[in-house]
């Protein structure tokens, strides 16, 4: 029976290519039965297990061997009692000889109805997606019966599960190849994706976790075959292990966060809150203390809503940076501009967020100064969303969000650091080291001020001895999950969510 992958364990993501050297491997050792049978086999439970009241079952099938696989589950299902309507594309002639075994199998069902036309389906019926898989290139346009058959797919109001991957999703970015995107809001009863022999990372990530719904692996038979697996693509992250204070211990035990922004009045914008909800996150999660300094002189003497976090001016805070984890930029404006040279030489691990990305984009010396930071042993974490990513790049946001593993990588190895590419599966990437991409978190972060809650928390994660690696993926990670597990009825802002303790 397929399996719901652990979201508190890490699991290796392989691209296509890797996925296919696999399969070829596995191949060589003439399974039996044969992968084929076993995707049908998988798929077939799977489908009887979300729509455990189905009568109906509609099988999209394509001319590959993702449509071999459709074909094999039709025919277990027909064997279960469900009437199966089967909408096939392929041709005798061109297809496999698994594809061509599992034709015979499902043509042999007397049950099963072949036809290009959709069926009329219920809510508690079922519609598997095997009609394109992994195989899909950009290069291959969505012809018009495609294009007619993913529509009605997308309007049907069963439960959907699509196979290996949705068809027209490119399995490795994300993305929607042209012309398979959905063109209106799905109907699906519930939606599930079977992904088979090994897990995609463009199911984690962009469109891919929208697409995908709930997410299934089965490995055909590959653990127990004991084949050499290629370096995984990317991570899917998992949450840190607990750590458990020592009773000894006291608040300089667990280091000094430092919040530097808040661009003040005298810029002509207030933004203090991003500062201060950075500060208030780094206090609820784990940081022995937190020292906030506002931007343009800021006039606060104190945070009525937060008294622990101490308020220092700009000599003070200047001196802590070689003490702290520092968190610069949340709101900062164009006032960040004259204290970055002194945070970027100084700062003994230091977060650079918003407006001290974008003004490092603008900077050639900014630029330079933080990729010295690396051959000085200083660590340095970005934290951007996509806009700023392509700034930083000097691209565009599409192209950004094309490639957003690429791109990750890129910044991480033109600046010499830890990368949070933020989005729908937020990227994590280091130089030399396999990027994770991060499976928690919802839409319902989707609002002002939740990026300077993170960046608050993976400064408070971020002790001496945890590289900006890991720091950076635990607290994406649990940054995700409170979200995950916040109270259908209560509103989530990021002032509530700053303050939710982990447990």
């Amino acid at each position: 029976m397929p399996l719901l992958p652990d979201p508190a364990q890490p699991h290796p993501l392989f691209d296509t290519a890797s996925t296919r050297q696999l399969e070829y491997a596995a191949l060589q050792r003439h399974p039996t039965p044969s992968l084929m049978q076993r995707a049908g086999q998988a798929s077939a439970q799977l489908a009887r297990a979300i729509a455990p009241h189905a009568q109906r079952a509609w099988v999209l099938c394509g001319p590959g061997n993702n449509g071999g696989d459709g074909l094999a589950a039709a025919a277990q299902l027909a064997a279960a009692g469900l009437a199966v309507h089967v909408s096939w594309l392929g041709q005798p002639e061109r297809a496999s000889a698994d594809t061509l075994a599992a034709l015979h199998q499902a043509r042999a069902c007397d049950s099963i109805c072949w036809d290009m036309q959709p069926p009329a389906l219920q809510t508690d019926d079922v519609v598997l997606d095997a009609l394109l898989g992994i195989g899909l290139s950009g290069e291959r346009p969505c012809d018009d019966t495609i294009a007619q058959l993913l529509q009605a797919l997308y309007r049907s109001p069963a439960h959907c599960l699509h196979i290996d991957v949705p068809s027209g999703l490119d399995a490795d970015s994300g993305n929607y190849l042209p012309g398979y995107a959905p063109t209106q809001v799905r109907r699906h009863s519930s939606q599930h994706t079977l992904s088979l022999l090994t897990l995609h990372p463009g199911l984690y990530t962009t469109h891919g976790r929208d697409a995908a719904g709930c997410i299934w692996l089965d490995d055909l038979g590959l653990a127990r075959m004991a084949l050499p697996l290629p370096t995984p693509t990317a991570w899917l992250s998992g949450p840190a292990p607990t750590r458990l204070r020592a009773h000894a211990s006291h608040k300089g035990s667990f280091g000094d966060v430092l919040v530097i922004g808040g661009q003040g009045l005298q810029a002509g914008a207030a933004m203090q809150g991003a500062a201060i909800l950075a500060a208030i996150a780094a206090l609820h999660h784990g940081a022995g203390r937190v020292f906030l300094h506002l931007l343009d002189g800021g006039h606060i003497m104190h945070l009525p809503q937060q008294p622990e976090i101490m308020l220092r001016g700009q000599v003070a805070a200047l001196n802590q940076l070689e003490s702290s984890s520092v968190v610069c930029g949340c709101g900062g404006g164009s006032s960040i501009v004259a204290l970055l040279p002194k945070v970027l030489e100084h700062s003994a691990r230091l977060v650079l967020d918003a407006d001290a990305l974008n003004a490092i984009a603008a900077d050639t010396m900014l630029r330079q100064r933080l990729q010295l930071r690396q051959r000085q042993g200083l660590p340095s974490v970005l934290t951007p969303h996509p806009l700023e990513a392509a700034r930083l790049l000097h691209c565009s946001t599409q192209e950004v969000q094309a490639h957003r593993l690429q791109a990750a990588q890129t910044l991480a190895d033109t600046f010499q650091c830890t990368v949070l590419l933020k989005g729908s599966g937020s990227i994590i990437a280091s130089p030399g080291q396999t990027p994770h991409i991060n499976p928690t978190g919802n839409a319902r972060l989707a609002c002002a001020g939740t990026g300077d809650v993170l960046a608050g928390m993976l400064a408070a994660c971020w002790q001496p001895d945890i590289d900006s690696h890991h720091a950076a993926c635990h607290s994406a990670w649990w940054h995700g999950h409170l979200a995950d597990r916040w109270p259908a009825q209560q509103p989530l802002t990021a002032g509530a969510l700053a303050r939710q303790e982990i447990h």
